[in-house]
């Protein structure tokens, strides 16, 4: 026998198997001021998970237990319409109290929930699939540490207020905490069932379940105790999927002979219906989970824009919120000045108690021009103008500001320096601290003038001009015009670089130019400021490898002094940028490029799942690999979400001129693999008209079936 040959009659010994890593994702659920991060388990275990209200976490840990371990991970998923989530788990083999070492595999656990009226509904389902009867001890272990969301995300405060004792009844835990600003925030944990033990931090079941039988178990956590049931359950997912429902149909209806195609557009449907919520003024986009679930001005005016051409009236929601929140008053720390439209507001501890300037704060340099030029393209979209005319007085207060602003500049341009060390240094959409640098890598003094901004000033200014043609006022119609083309000049003659065919992404407070090559010129294409010449040369450079990794554009070109695809602002991709500089492309006539930059998000869609993040590496595409991830990138974004209606507006060439009841289609394309496109149900100055786009060869024929008499289509 040869003395290598394997001993076949010796025993293997098999131990317990290890079992695999399962890496965790994270889960958002969201409804008005409430939402919830939670792993692929449906666990709360730390970092930024939690059940949050009103920036404040009432729920900081929540674990389920069999025995002394989770349940055996089968799987976690969001439903498609962003209602439940769904986690399917196994046990393992446990001890049964008192009793044999009970089998493995056999018990099958769903845990599935929804988030109704600021409130967490869970219902837990165990199944016995074994031919004996198994007992488990079930448990939940929980807490809640009523930190702020600053806390959460890093700030450490010298004080914090006054935890209460846990209150324990039969069947529910109440923690309490008072803040320092005399608010009281209260979270009660409620079951269905008495558990066998119950105490401060714990609640244990002793499920027995019989061969083939299943029995469930409701849970409710919320600032108000209640007495949860089946019928509460039911009840409650009802209406939270009828209103989800209700959310998802606002607008005209897209569909594509994609499917997947048409995944990717339903889930960022589903997703901006997830994060918009219904105030007083109307809907208002809240702009990310877990960070920035609240409404952000820049976010809002963004997202809103995105989709005005199928759906104006989040526009329209968006524009009376911000005007009935602009600043009026001077103030360093919140970064305010009369007709200054908001940046962020926040409605936690730290920013009732100032110490985070975030309870209101402006310190938005971009955010006041874009809500302008918001209120003419919605103008120009529905031709509403009985509308304008309540936004007026605000919208005279914001342009006044942005004059005042002008003038404070030498070069009649929009700068800005923060108020207080405690508010945003940098002050446009790359609000890191270290996204905007001169070439050798210094950091440039104040007050800063970005770009992109002049071009939103431009286009500002081009809105005040429409708007006083169109209230009968062609004086104020001649100023703006003329303040248009001031700033039009100055952005030619003082960002480029005639060596690079470029524009900088900045002056510095001493008139020098930031000479670095960033994707801050896209957003000057979105607005039409630069020359047609000038514009090529950018777009060419855009779509050149420096900036487009094979995913998106990134927000710096390789080779800039403090690129980095793992940052945040400094050579990363963000999916919002990319669609605002394909409209600005398409407004050039680079219908190629659209096309391309489309195929791009698409393929990045289907990586993530069919849904974009709020940004992800820049590392250059490489094949058979998918895009890197961003480790702690909100998911879902609002911005992010709306990027694919923006980049189908930028294919199809679409304008709609509500006054005129007019809808202009020019050169349109079709993404690639898709050969027919369906816009049903498009509101146009008060009719409807259905719009399908269809390749036929080397063209993509339009065909209309207008509902209303006055409607028309012109190419």
């Amino acid at each position: 026998m040869d003395d290598l040959a394997p001993d076949i009659e010796a025993p293997v010994e098999w131990g317990e198997i290890e079992e695999p890593r399962v890496p965790q994702r994270l889960y958002a659920l969201k409804d008005r001021d409430t939402f919830l991060v939670a792993d692929s388990h449906g666990d709360i275990a730390g970092a930024a998970d939690g059940l949050f209200h009103d920036d404040t976490r009432i729920l900081s840990h929540w674990e389920m237990l069999l025995g002394a371990k989770p349940p055996v991970l089968l799987s976690g998923a969001i439903s498609e319409d962003n209602v439940f989530f769904t986690s399917h788990g196994l046990n393992r083999a446990i001890p049964a109290p008192a009793g044999p070492l009970g089998p493995a595999g056999v018990v099958h656990l769903e845990r599935k929930r929804f988030l109704w009226e600021d409130r967490l509904y869970e219902r837990v389902t165990l199944a016995n699939f074994s031919p004996e009867s198994v007992v488990l001890p079930l448990s939940f272990e929980f807490d809640a540490d009523f930190k702020d969301m600053f806390e959460v995300r890093g700030a450490r405060r010298a004080r914090r207020g006054r935890l209460d004792p846990p209150a324990v009844g039969e069947r529910s835990v109440r923690f309490g905490y008072e803040g320092r600003d005399g608010v009281e925030r209260t979270s009660t944990v409620a079951f269905s069932d008495p558990p066998a033990e119950i105490s401060e931090k714990r609640a244990q079941f002793i499920v027995t379940l019989a061969r083939d039988t299943r029995t469930e178990i409701y849970i409710e956590i919320g600032a108000q105790a209640a007495e949860p049931s089946r019928a509460r359950f039911r009840a409650a997912a009802a209406r939270a999927r009828n209103d989800m429902r209700f959310r998802r149909r606002r607008g005209a209806r897209l569909r594509t002979n994609g499917r997947l195609f048409n995944a990717w557009m339903d889930k960022s449907r589903a997703d901006l219906a997830l994060l918009t919520t219904a105030m007083q003024t109307g809907p208002y986009p809240y702009a990310g989970i877990p960070w920035f679930s609240t409404p952000f001005g820049r976010d809002g005016i963004l997202t809103a824009w995105q989709i005005l051409w199928f759906e104006p009236s989040l526009a329209q929601g968006v524009l009376t919120y911000l005007a009935a929140h602009q600043a009026d008053a001077v103030s360093a720390f919140r970064d305010s000045e009369p007709g200054k439209i908001m940046h962020e507001t926040r409605r936690g501890e730290m920013a009732a108690l100032g110490e985070v300037p975030f309870g209101r704060y402006y310190g938005g340099v971009d955010t006041t021009p874009l809500f302008v030029a918001l209120a003419g393209a919605y103008m120009d979209r529905t031709g509403d103008l009985e509308q304008v005319e309540k936004w007026w007085p605000a919208l005279q207060r914001a342009i006044d500001w942005v004059d005042r602003c002008a003038e404070r500049h030498p070069l009649g341009l929009l700068a800005y320096a923060r108020g207080a060390e405690s508010g945003l240094s940098n002050q446009g959409w790359k609000d890191s601290g270290d996204s905007v640098f001169h070439a050798d890598g210094r950091f440039p003094e104040g007050p800063i003038a970005l770009v992109e901004v002049q071009g939103y000033a431009f286009a500002a200014y081009r809105t005040m001009a429409m708007l006083s043609a169109r209230r009968g006022d062609p004086e104020g119609a001649a100023h703006w015009t003329r303040r248009a083309e001031t700033i039009r000049a100055a952005v030619e003659k003082h960002f480029w670089m005639p060596d690079q065919g470029f524009y900088g992404i900045a002056l510095d407070g001493k008139g020098e130019l930031c000479r670095v090559r960033a994707s801050n010129p896209g957003h000057l294409l979105f607005t039409g400021l630069p020359a047609p010449d000038r514009a090529k040369r950018v777009a060419e450079q855009l779509m050149g490898g420096g900036f487009y990794s094979g995913w998106g554009l990134r927000t710096l070109a390789t080779g800039q002094v403090r690129f980095n695809p793992m940052s945040y602002h400094n050579g990363s991709v963000w999916p919002h940028d990319t669609a605002l500089t394909a409209l600005g492309l398409s407004r050039y006539g680079e219908r190629d490029d659209v096309v391309r930059l489309t195929a791009a998000m698409f393929e990045t869609a289907v990586q993530f799942e069919m849904r974009l993040p709020e940004l992800f590496c820049g590392f250059p595409r490489s094949a058979g690999e998918p895009p890197v991830a961003y480790p702690v990138a909100c998911l879902p974004q609002a911005w992010a979400a709306g990027a694919v209606f923006m980049m189908l507006q930028a294919c199809l060439g679409l304008r709609i001129h509500g006054d005129a009841a007019e809808v202009e289609v020019h050169n349109p394309t079709l993404p690639i693999g898709i050969d027919r496109l369906s816009l049903d149900r498009l509101s146009v100055a008060g009719s409807t008209i259905d719009l399908t786009f269809e390749r036929q060869g080397n063209r993509v024929a339009v065909h209309s079936n207008s509902r209303g008499p006055r409607l028309k289509v012109s190419y």
